[in-house]
């Protein structure tokens, strides 16, 4: 994606200055409000404004704050919980807008619909999808980004590498990696607008994972495919997630499902969907699993596959010494003044505490949590590729609690790290 224009980088500093400014007068009078109940009130009330300012300034501080979240091991854990509230639920686009849009996309060329409804299905940050019908009568999924994003979204990033750069040469926060986090979560981000990407992931998905008579990934249609405009498979009488609306056996079954689906892809093929929400899992009207939006889909090297997979095996063992110098492998010491003995030392408590735990009883979220606060204690943060594929466990042990669903995360998982470790991972080639 090219990168900003300098007239781009100016209006869209101008956009986000009025919006800035209208937020922060907003925002003093609530303040003042709740200062007499103290700082933690007035701290709350801070977090709730950082969330609505971030929600209007648009996809790429919704997606890049989401993904910030999940960086426990640079930032402090009380901006990390709030900013992982942050909800991708923008309006629609109007009708009109769409219109425009789709129309835009196939001037020139064949009109692939012979119906096509206006009503959103769902709606993004990114993009809204609704359906339709081909000539030929299929029913199909039509995703459609967003007009203008892509300007204004690499303006975006331009404008927070640049505060990176000034952030990172002050005194106080020279150890943090703020200009390599910026380049990695505008990779992140900016990959989600290339539904070309996307496609090929949903063909991967579906070709790693075809094995697997519960899941079910839409395939996409590339002839009726245009830039900006994704068409896919429509899977009918899909049913989200919720503990009240499914049995007991059904949502232990599917939660063991998914869990099984997600440490295939960690260990074992190394294509990984690292969004794995509510909006993104569902049964389908013969109760197989559903796997939506391949937007944000992680490719893991040989190398980091091995490294995951023995990390958890030796977790599961309680072997804290070797999942030390695994991490520390993994990690990324940009400073070189990382206190690697106080992290060996940390990292065997936790494993060894983690390991003693009954069957059942450990869970990933607190685990992970201390795991990136010692990291960054220590000054040794870690790589991105170590930490989104950790999303969709993060993501997926939160169904589980929720569901209360009797499932044994390191049990799940032994089976398929012994076939990862026994099969030969065929090294990278050179460059």
């Amino acid at each position: 994606m090219a990168e900003p224009r300098w007239h781009q980088l100016g209006l869209r500093t101008v956009q986000l200055a009025g919006i800035v400014t209208g937020h922060v007068v907003a925002s003093v009078p609530a303040v003042v409000r709740v200062a007499p109940r103290g700082r933690t009130a007035v701290r709350e009330v801070l977090w709730t404004r950082l969330r609505g300012l971030l929600t209007a300034m648009g996809a790429s501080y919704i997606k890049g704050a989401q993904l910030l979240s999940t960086r426990q091991d640079l930032l402090d854990p009380a901006l990390c919980e709030s900013l992982s509230k942050l909800q991708d639920r923008v309006p629609a686009m109007s009708d009109r807008q769409v219109r425009e849009t789709v129309e835009r996309a196939y001037a020139g060329g064949e009109w692939p619909f012979a119906e096509f409804d206006w009503e959103p299905l769902a709606s993004g940050s990114i993009a809204c999808v609704y359906r339709a019908r081909l000539l030929d009568g299929t029913d199909v999924a039509v995703k459609v980004r967003r007009p203008g994003l892509d300007w204004r979204m690499t303006a975006d990033f331009g404008l927070m590498g640049a505060g990176a750069g000034v952030i990172q040469r002050v005194p106080a926060f020279a150890r943090l990696p703020a200009v390599t986090m910026v380049q990695q979560i505008r990779d992140a981000v900016l990959g989600q607008l290339d539904f070309g990407a996307e496609a090929e992931a949903l063909d991967l998905l579906r070709a790693n994972l075809g094995d697997l008579s519960y899941l079910r990934v839409p395939a996409p249609v590339p002839d009726a495919s245009r830039e900006g405009v994704l068409v896919m498979e429509f899977v009918p009488g899909l049913r989200r997630f919720r503990r009240d609306d499914l049995a007991p056996e059904v949502a232990e079954l599917a939660v063991r499902r998914v869990l099984q689906c997600v440490y295939r892809m960690l260990f074992i093929d190394g294509v990984v969907h690292c969004d794995l929400h509510p909006g993104n899992l569902y049964l389908d009207e013969d109760g197989e699993v559903v796997l939506l939006d391949a937007g944000f889909v992680v490719h893991l090297t040989p190398r980091v596959r091995k490294l995951f997979a023995e990390f958890f095996f030796n977790m599961s063992r309680g072997n804290g010494r070797q999942c030390a110098s695994i991490v520390e492998r993994s990690a990324r010491n940009e400073a070189g003044t990382a206190d690697l003995e106080r992290f060996r030392a940390g990292i065997i408590e936790l494993v060894e505490g983690a390991h003693a735990k009954p069957a059942g009883e450990f869970q990933l979220a607190p685990f992970a949590a201390t795991l990136f606060d010692l990291q960054r204690r220590c000054g040794l943060f870690a790589a991105p590729e170590f930490v989104f594929p950790l999303l969709s466990l993060l993501v997926l042990e939160g169904m589980i609690n929720e569901f209360d669903a009797n499932v044994d995360f390191q049990a799940e998982a032994k089976p398929v790290l012994i076939r990862a470790l026994l099969t030969a991972i065929p090294k990278e080639k050179a460059a």
